[in-house]
């Protein structure tokens, strides 16, 4: 028995000894394609000896220095990058160890902001159901995932919730596009009105659903009609793009594609690449000033904030992903990949959607085509795609719960973006096999 209490404790892993390109090797030589980066993180494989060298380099001139103390010159250009590529307004970057750290940090912002400003009622939070933002308390409360919630459900803080951009179950026969964009922003605008407009704070929302939903994009028009609403009451928002972000759907910011630029975003998986624990929050000049203004002191803080090894392999990364033209791989992989499974399964009688953008992709399973009925989650087919995925050397990011937390089945995809055009032929086979070798485990077929 393993000594390391690991998520699923009653699980027997195999130990991962090497990583080679898109491949993880196993302690008994098996190699695995790893067609979601673990987590959406490991965007440019396992193997970068770029990377590798740029933190080597500085852990012998300086790994670690307390930003009570100090600043450094890796963090001020990793920091200058960001914010040149990133949407108008965002003028500062604050560092963090991840995703969580990143939607805490946004949260406590957009909070300290108005209390900077004197607007001292503005507390309320509203994101969408659905959604998730990170395990730690916070973002756990704003979250819309509702079995992740469940059992913490009495120390959480209070947060609101509304209909996710889901067009695939959300979207009403015969509605367009504009109009169902429409009524979702009208539906935030009522929820703001009933809370009160002068007591909420932000709107949270991930700019492409990730893990609960499976790589959900947002109809056109839906963000500039929300940004249009938060701007009518003076609400933040706040744009999750811990998975979506730092060119996984083929833009470094996953909101250029939507017009829009947000009050806050957070950003981590990628953003690293796994190389190191590394995320941050992009803040908006407004609410910098208006804190330097005031206090002039955030009041928060993590030990390893702006870590000086972490931040020189990002901004290696993201010369990487730059100097290599990597987004421009997304792109076109993005488009194979997601082109070879609507043909493979265009007349299946279980795959329900395929959707997302760039190599962030969804694959949503469902019992009925036609009625779009999810399986029963006893079944727990998710769960067996990725074990028989695993068997064939395939790593997929399955879940359950896609449709309100607790019924729905969806496979996640979010390969390297060094993959190759073979190499999405061979995710796109050995997904099939997978999932038929899940249904027919199952008695489904």
């Amino acid at each position: 028995m393993t000594t390391v209490f690991h998520r699923a404790p009653r699980a027997t892993l195999p130990v991962a000894v090497a990583g080679d390109g898109i491949e993880i090797i196993d302690s008994e030589g098996k190699r695995y394609i790893d067609a979601c980066g673990g987590a959406a993180v490991s965007c440019l494989g396992h193997s970068n000896q770029r990377v590798i060298d740029a933190i080597e380099r500085q852990a012998r001139q300086l790994p670690y220095a307390h930003t009570s103390f100090f600043t450094t010159n890796v963090a001020e250009e990793l920091a200058d990058r960001l914010v040149d590529a990133a949407p108008k307004g965002l003028g500062h970057v604050y560092f963090v160890s991840g995703g969580s750290e990143a939607i805490e940090a946004a949260l406590k912002l957009a909070r300290q902001y108005f209390v900077e400003k004197g607007e001292m009622q503005r507390r309320h939070f509203i994101a969408r159901r659905q959604s998730y933002h990170g395990n730690t308390l916070g973002a756990l409360a704003i979250g819309g995932n509702a079995w992740r919630r469940e059992p913490f459900l009495p120390i959480l803080i209070e947060a609101h919730h509304v209909s996710p951009c889901y067009a695939y179950r959300e979207q009403r026969a015969g509605e367009s596009e504009e109009a169902f964009a429409q009524r979702l922003a009208d539906e935030l605008e009522s929820k703001i009105l009933e809370l009160g407009a002068e007591s909420v704070a932000a709107f949270v929302a991930e700019t492409v659903v990730g893990a609960t939903a499976g790589a959900v994009p947002p109809v056109r028009e839906y963000f500039r009609k929300i940004r249009a609403v938060c701007d009518k009451y003076g609400v933040l928002l706040i744009l999750d793009e811990i998975m979506s972000g730092m060119g996984r759907t083929g833009h470094l910011y996953a909101c250029e594609e939507d017009g829009i630029a947000p009050d806050l975003l957070t950003i981590a998986k990628g953003l690293g690449a796994g190389y190191q624990a590394i995320g941050a929050t992009l803040v908006s000049d407004e609410i910098y000033r208006t804190i330097i203004g005031g206090t002039g002191f955030f009041q928060h803080g993590h030990t390893y904030i702006a870590h000086a090894t972490a931040c020189a392999a990002a901004l290696e990364v993201q010369r990487v992903i730059e100097e290599e033209r990597l987004l421009d791989n997304v792109k076109a992989r993005g488009e194979q990949l997601r082109s070879r499974l609507r043909e493979r399964y265009a007349e299946h009688p279980f795959i329900g959607d395929i959707r997302g953008r760039g190599l962030f992709v969804g694959v949503e399973l469902v019992r009925d085509r036609v009625t779009q009925a999810p399986f029963d989650p006893m079944i727990k087919l998710h769960a067996r795609i990725k074990s028989e995925a695993m068997q064939r050397g395939l790593m997929v990011y399955p879940m359950g719960g896609t449709v309100d937390g607790s019924i729905g089945d969806h496979v996640l995809l979010a390969p390297p973006f060094i993959c190759t055009a073979p190499q999405i032929e061979t995710i796109v086979e050995r997904l099939a096999d997978a999932i038929d070798g899940a249904l027919t485990s199952s008695n489904l077929e």
